[in-house]
């Protein structure tokens, strides 16, 4: 395992994360064509809340700590921290104190594929966080491991200064380099979606806005009336072949 600390990470622009927040997960995820998701076993331990900033990556030992009190070091206003484990490991390596000192630094929030602690404590403070688990089981500080190096969450590669966006629907990695397309994407994407709630304010079934019909059919769908499926009219191989093989 890597045992380094990078200082010098390059962020995106902070209008641009800006705009990345306010169009949230699920839309920046499917404007990227459906990629960037850290997986869905990390859930926020708040409601209610959206964040996006630059990762600070951390590699930790299980069970141990040790460099997330050495990426505090590294984290600016903005950011935020996203910690996982050589191996899988769920104890509660994160609690109020962390928060307060990454909260006096302006970090925007946590991503951890371990457990957090003092949960009602980092509620009441609002610093937001998502985890794979609460729990007390707390750490030591005693082995090495890497700060901003490029990490897995979910599948995901996360490098240092990559746009984490994160918010009741998951959590989502934007690549750095990849933030212009991925925004001008989602803006489209919004005004796409404004376009249906309009039609489906008045009236229009999403059936037919989006050319749904021809693929029922393609596929077989038919559509009978209630008598009809009653009298078991499904045609070859559906509800009349089913009450023969009875």
């Amino acid at each position: 395992m890597n045992t380094v600390v990078v200082t010098d990470v390059e962020r995106a622009d902070a209008s641009s994360i800006g705009e990345l927040a306010a169009h949230g997960v699920a839309t920046v995820h499917e404007a990227m064509g459906r990629t960037g998701l850290v997986g869905a076993t990390l859930r926020p331990i708040q409601d209610g809340v959206r964040i996006a900033g630059s990762a600070v990556t951390v590699l930790c030992w299980p069970g141990d700590n040790l460099m997330i009190h050495a990426a505090v070091e590294q984290c600016r206003e903005g950011d935020v921290l996203v910690v996982t484990t050589a191996s899988p490991s769920l104890d509660g390596s994160f609690g109020e104190l962390f928060a307060t000192a990454l909260q006096h630094r302006g970090v925007r929030g946590l991503i951890t594929t371990g457990g957090v602690r003092d949960v009602a404590d980092l509620r009441a403070m609002g610093f937001p966080v998502w985890s794979a688990a609460v729990n007390a089981q707390g750490t030591v500080k005693a082995t090495a491991g890497s700060v901003n190096v490029p990490i897995t969450v979910g599948g995901t590669i996360v490098r240092a200064g990559d746009v984490i966006v994160a918010d009741d629907d998951g959590v989502l990695c934007v690549p750095r380099l990849d933030v212009p397309a991925a925004l001008k994407a989602a803006d489209a994407r919004v005004r796409k979606e404004a376009e249906s709630r309009a039609a489906y304010l008045a009236g229009e079934l999403s059936l037919d806005r989006n050319n749904l019909r021809g693929v029922l059919d393609q596929l077989g769908v038919r559509y009978l009336s209630a008598a009809e499926f009653e009298a078991g009219h499904y045609g070859a191989g559906g509800l009349e072949a089913d009450r023969g093989r009875g």
